[in-house]
């Protein structure tokens, strides 16, 4: 019976070894990662679990490898969930967090905002500016470009909602122009369906074209529907709409910061001094606000209005009216 009790003692310190092993690495599992401060981490296409794990070594993201190692001999399939992408780890995760967080869609998203009012020459500049954006455009024509997204021989202008638009690594500049052309012609569809009757506009593309004024004309939200306002009752008496952004506009890199008598009557297809009604196109990117305006315009009298220098304006319903707050705002100024 002596040697049945060695068997016994042999067995009951391997088992004690085993199950404090185990605990060991129930522990490593359990323990904060190696990690001092936030860090990203990109999981190639076609990495392997291996060699994930010894990158996160390497990166000193974990102290040592075998609890991984041996997770993917115990459960593999915890390993083969990992997945691309690149994602933010954070010091406090343990293990399972950390491989919580590479098996999950929460991945790193980057941030461009285009601003309303912006042109989308502008706008294309921001977006090669935008990084890790992959540039697909940089070297195409507007019209290319146009092209690319479906839309051959449309003019560019006014066609993409201005807003904030976030993407991963990986995303293409074509992407991110297709989701703000979708945006913009999803919320013209909607605000022209909404539209007060009788305007004179005739198209959902004329009421582009006439919030792109609104926008170009004020940053003030109380001011849009009265400009709307001034503008549709200019186009119902025939009347032009003389706004300064139009001219700007048709000017071009020529415009230097500055407008002059000669500018305003120097013949383009959007001054709007020299020609009568809407310009042919949009002359810059309008958000909804403006797009609202454009088609539930408010009601009154005014026909003119000038800027007090102040990001508003004062208007007028009388020419005489009206330059007596020229003489105000801009020629005592």
């Amino acid at each position: 019976m002596r040697w049945l009790k060695g068997v016994l003692l042999v067995l009951v310190v391997m088992a004690a070894a085993i199950g404090g092993g185990w605990l060991w690495w129930q522990h490593k599992l359990d323990a904060p990662i190696a990690l001092q401060s936030p860090a990203v981490y990109e999981v190639r296409a076609g990495m392997g679990a291996r060699q994930i794990i010894e990158e996160l070594h390497e990166r000193d993201i974990i102290d040592e490898r075998w609890p991984y190692q041996l997770l993917g001999v115990v459960d593999p399939a915890r390993l083969r969930a990992l997945r691309a992408g690149e994602f933010e780890i954070l010091p406090d995760m343990n293990a399972h967090a950390l491989l919580d967080k590479l098996s999950s869609n929460d991945v790193v998203r980057y941030r461009v905002t285009i601003p309303e009012g912006r042109t989308f020459t502008q706008m294309r500049q921001i977006l090669n500016q935008a990084e890790p954006l992959e540039h697909k455009t940089q070297d195409m024509s507007d019209e290319e470009v146009m092209a690319a997204l479906g839309e051959e021989g449309e003019f560019p202008e006014g066609w993409f909602f201005p807003d904030t638009y976030q993407w991963h690594k990986g995303a293409t500049d074509l992407e991110l122009l297709k989701r703000a052309h979708d945006r913009m012609t999803g919320t013209l569809d909607e605000v022209w369906a909404e539209r007060q009757s009788d305007l004179p506009i005739d198209s959902p593309y004329e009421a582009l074209i006439l919030a792109s004024l609104i926008e170009k004309e004020t940053g003030a939200p109380a001011e849009r529907t009265r400009i709307a306002g001034v503008f549709v009752r200019r186009l119902e008496k025939g009347m032009r709409l003389q706004t300064d952004p139009t001219v700007i506009y048709g000017l071009g890199q020529a415009y230097d910061g500055s407008l002059t008598r000669a500018d305003l009557t120097k013949s383009t297809r959007w001054n709007t001094y020299v020609i009568h009604g809407l310009p042919p196109t949009p002359i810059a990117m309008p958000g909804r606000a403006s797009l609202e305006a454009a088609v539930n315009p408010a009601e009154g009298n005014e026909l003119y209005f000038v800027s007090r220098g102040n990001g508003e304006h004062q208007f007028s319903a009388t020419l005489e009216e009206h330059n007596a707050a020229v003489r105000r705002y801009i020629l005592n100024r």
